[in-house]
C-alpha cells in the first residue's frame, strides 16, 4: 500500500496523502493539537521542538532526540515518535527528570523546557551517569534564556542519583511491544506518496533509489533534512517530488580497516563520532561543534558532502585526509578524490542520476600529524567563518615531507592550497618558514566578505591557523584553558 505508517505515542499513525515538505512540528501542533512541542526558530537551533524518534537498528530500540521543526514528516516510515505529552505515566506522574527539573527549579518561563526535558530523557536512557561535561554536550542544542543551566545540570545529577530505584517509564515498559510494531510496519517495496501535484518517495532498497532518481534525475534527496529543512521553513520553497533517504540501511554501513574507514553516505553524525574520534581525534573534536545533539543525530556526513557547500565543516577536514566520494547511479558506481567532487559554487561533479554512496578516509600514519580549527562567533550551534585543516608529515631532519591544507569558507567551495603546500615541501618547519607562507595563502584564496567576517579577517584568520600549527607541532600549547573541561568529558 502507498502509505506512511509510524508510531506516534501509543498510537500507530497511517498516511495516504501528505505534502513532502510537512514538518513533523507543523503535523503534531495543527493536526494532532500535541503543542507541548513548541515553534521556536524553525531551524534546528533552539531546541524547543525536540521531540524523540525511535527505530529498530540490528534489533535494537535506539531513540534520539531531533528537532521536529525541519524533520519531514514522509521520513518516519517504521519509526516511533514520542512527544513530551507520553512521558508522564498514565497518572499524571512524572519522569524523575520532570520532577526534578520541577522541584530544583529548572524551568521559569516553560516554553523551551518540554525541548530540555526530551533531551535529557534521551540522554539518561543511554547513559544513566552522565557527566558534567556530557550533559552540556546534551543540552548544546537546548536554549535556556529564564534558568540558566546550572539548575538543569543539579537537576539531571540528583536524577542519575536516583535511576537505579527510579519506577521503569513508559518507553522502557513498553519496548518490546514497540519493536514488535515496528518492524511490522517496515514497508516490503518503494512507497510513492502524491498530495495534490506534490510527491515522496521512499525508496526500499539502494537499487530502487537509483532507479527512482534515474527517473526523476530534477528530484531533492533528504537524508537528514538539517540543510533542506530551511530551505522550507526559511526560504519558503516547494520541493517535489523528494526522494527520502535516512532509513536505507546500505547506505548506513561503516566498515573499519588497517587503512582506511569508509562511511556510508547516510551514516550521521552521531553515529560516527566514536569511530572518528578514534582514529581521527581532531575530526571527532569538531564533529561535536557541528550544530547540536539533535542536529547530530538527523544529519549525515554524505549529506555535508553531497550539498557542496563552501562552509560545510567535514569537506576541508576530509580533503586533508585525502578521502574519496563514491558516486553511484543505475550504471553502475565510480569513485573520485573529494578534491575533485567540489567543481565551483553550486555546482559539483556528479552526473544526471548519481547520487552519494559513500565516502573513503585513508588512516593516518603514525608520523602525521592532524589537526582541525573552526573559526565561528560562538563556539556551539554556529556556522563557521572558515574552517582549515591540515595534515603534516615532517622528515627525520625536520623539514616537510608532505602537508595537505584544505580551508571551507574561504572560497566557492572547500578548497586545498596547493600553492601554499608546495611553497612548504621540502623546507625547515620552523617559524621563518611559516612567516614566509603567510603570503602564499593569499594566491590560494581571495575569500569574499559576507556577515559572518569580511574578506580580511578570513585571510588573516587563515594565515594565523598556518602559524598555530606551528605551535602546536613545536611542542608550544596552544589549546584554550577554558575548553578543558569540555575535552576531558569526551
Amino acid at each position: 500500500m502507498q502509505q506512511i505508517r509510524f508510531v506516534l505515542n501509543d498510537e500507530t499513525v497511517v498516511i495516504d496523502s501528505i505534502s513532502p515538505t510537512t514538518t513533523l512540528l507543523d503535523w503534531l501542533r495543527e493536526t494532532k493539537r500535541l503543542t507541548g512541542t513548541k515553534e521556536g526558530c524553525g531551524e534546528g537551533d533552539c531546541g524547543a521542538c525536540t521531540v524523540l524518534v525511535g527505530k529498530v537498528i540490528d534489533g535494537n530500540l535506539i531513540y534520539r532526540s531531533v528537532n521536529a521543526c525541519i524533520r519531514f514528516v514522509p521520513s518516519l516510515s517504521a519509526t516511533h515518535v514520542v512527544t513530551i505529552e507520553h512521558l508522564a505515566g498514565p497518572n499524571g506522574v512524572l519522569t524523575p527528570i520532570q520532577q526534578a527539573l520541577a522541584d530544583l527549579h529548572g524551568s521559569q518561563c516553560g516554553f523551551c523546557t518540554p525541548g530540555i526535558v526530551m533531551s535529557l530523557y534521551a540522554l539518561l536512557m543511554e547513559n544513566p551517569a552522565p557527566s558534567r561535561a556530557e550533559i552540556e554536550i546534551a543540552l548544546q542544542g537546548n536554549l535556556c534564556r529564564c534558568t540558566g543551566y546550572e539548575s538543569i545540570f543539579r537537576a539531571v545529577e540528583a536524577t542519575a542519583a536516583d535511576m537505579a530505584s527510579a519506577t521503569p517509564d513508559r518507553l522502557t515498559l513498553t519496548r518490546e511491544r514497540i519493536i514488535t510494531t515496528l518492524n511490522d510496519l517496515k514497508p516490503k517495496r518503494t512507497i510513492r506518496i502524491f498530495h495534490g501535484q506534490q510527491r515522496s518517495i521512499i525508496p526500499f532498497n539502494t537499487s530502487d533509489l537509483a532507479d527512482a532518481y534515474a527517473t526523476e534525475p530534477n528530484a531533492v534527496i533528504v537524508a537528514g533534512a538539517t540543510d533542506v529543512g530551511l530551505w522550507v521553513t526559511k526560504q519558503m520553497r516547494q520541493l517535489s517530488p523528494v526522494i527520502f533517504i535516512n532509513h536505507l540501511t546500505e547506505l548506513q554501513t561503516i566498515e573499519e580497516t588497517d587503512d582506511k574507514v569508509r562511511l556510508g553516505a547516510v551514516v550521521t553524525y552521531t553515529q560516527a563520532q566514536n569511530v572518528l574520534a578514534k582514529s581521527f581525534p581532531a575530526l571527532g573534536k569538531l564533529l561535536i561543534r557541528i550544530g547540536g545533539q539533535q542536529v547530530r543525530n538527523m544529519g549525515t556526513i554524505g549529506g555535508n558532502v553531497a550539498n557542496g557547500s563552501p562552509i560545510g565543516d567535514t569537506p576541508p577536514a576530509l580533503i586533508a585526509l585525502d578521502a574519496t566520494v563514491t558516486l553511484r547511479s543505475r550504471n553502475g558506481a565510480r569513485s573520485l578524490p573529494l578534491e575533485d567532487y567540489f567543481i565551483e559554487y553550486g555546482k559539483q561533479a556528479r552526473e544526471s542520476g548519481e547520487f552519494v554512496e559513500a565516502l573513503e578516509i585513508p588512516t593516518l600514519a603514525e608520523d602525521e600529524f592532524y589537526a582541525i580549527y573552526k573559526i565561528s562567533k560562538r563556539r556551539d550551534e554556529d556556522i563557521s567563518a572558515l574552517c582549515g585543516a591540515f595534515k603534516l608529515k615532517l622528515d627525520a631532519s625536520g623539514n616537510v615531507a608532505s602537508i595537505r591544507i584544505a580551508f571551507g569558507g574561504m572560497a566557492g567551495t572547500p578548497k586545498r592550497a596547493t600553492n601554499t603546500e608546495a611553497f612548504l615541501t621540502g623546507k625547515p618547519w620552523n617559524e621563518a618558514t611559516v612567516n614566509a607562507a603567510r603570503a602564499e595563502l593569499a594566491k590560494d584564496y581571495q575569500p569574499l566578505s559576507d556577515w559572518r567576517a569580511s574578506a580580511d579577517y578570513r585571510m588573516l584568520a587563515a594565515q594565523n591557523l598556518l602559524t598555530r600549527l606551528l605551535l602546536e607541532t613545536s611542542g608550544e600549547k596552544a589549546s584554550l584553558e577554558r575548553y578543558a573541561m569540555l575535552e576531558a568529558g569526551e
